[in-house]
């Protein structure tokens, strides 16, 4: 069993009315929809086994990483250091404009500072604590993971213009899974939405993202914290949080 990520392992996404933890690791393991109480799509901090997870890391095993975030925002930056090259996941949910709503997506911005990377991506929702089997199915541009009750969530691969083929690989599924590679140089930027909108188009965000305060009336933030232990205190928004190693 993969061992459980201490919630000081994690930095915070939101769009004001949900959220989601994303790991040092690049994992994002707790997200609920389409609110801040709602059943979970990812939830492997809890049952890192059938919680669901979506992640995106180093094709290796030799890296460290630090997150951080932009100044001023909630536009959280996980930074890989490999023999390799430097590459960082950029992660944030947009805020849509208007009244409380069940659209949400997950923005994940792959890029490479310095040399090459290969990145990894790994998405298995576990609808409801993983209660709740789901189908996938490939499309054109990424996936779609649905129950049998109706819930849906859509995986779309944003290319960066003039991106040559051979720099992804196309999705592939295993036990619900769907497993991408995308390889990049430097300058290089490519991204990766869930969107709980299938048949929507996944977009850039054009805002500035807010967290840790709730859209929707009589909801705290706070319930974006599943129920462990959050020992451990805050610090400044552009300090580096936290450093892991792989090794």
């Amino acid at each position: 069993m993969k061992a459980f990520t201490p919630i000081g392992e994690h930095g915070l996404i939101g769009d004001l009315q949900t959220s989601a933890l994303v790991a040092t690791d690049g994992t994002i393991d707790w997200f609920c929809h389409p609110r801040f109480d709602s059943p979970s799509v990812f939830a492997s901090l809890l049952d890192p086994e059938r919680g669901g997870h979506f992640r995106i890391s180093p094709d290796t095993d030799a890296w460290e990483s630090q997150q951080l975030y932009l100044p001023g925002t909630a536009i959280l930056i996980t930074r890989f250091l490999t023999p390799d090259g430097v590459g960082e996941v950029v992660d944030f949910m947009p805020v849509i404009e208007g009244g409380a709503n069940d659209r949400h997506r997950l923005v994940r911005l792959m890029r490479v500072v310095r040399g090459r990377m290969r990145f990894v991506v790994e998405c298995r929702p576990g609808f409801d604590y993983g209660r709740r089997a789901h189908r996938t199915e490939i499309t054109d541009n990424g996936a779609v993971f649905r129950t049998d009750d109706g819930d849906a969530v859509a995986l779309s691969l944003v290319r960066r213009p003039g991106a040559a083929p051979s720099e992804y690989v196309k999705p592939t599924v295993q036990d619900g899974a769907v497993h991408v590679a995308v390889t990049a140089a430097v300058g290089d930027a490519g991204g990766i939405v869930l969107d709980t909108a299938p048949d929507g188009q996944a977009a850039r965000s054009r805002s500035m993202m807010s967290r840790g305060c709730s859209r929707r009336p009589g909801t705290s933030g706070a319930a974006g914290w599943p129920g462990r232990s959050t020992a451990g205190g805050g610090g400044s928004t552009w300090s580096v949080r936290r450093s892991r190693s792989s090794c």
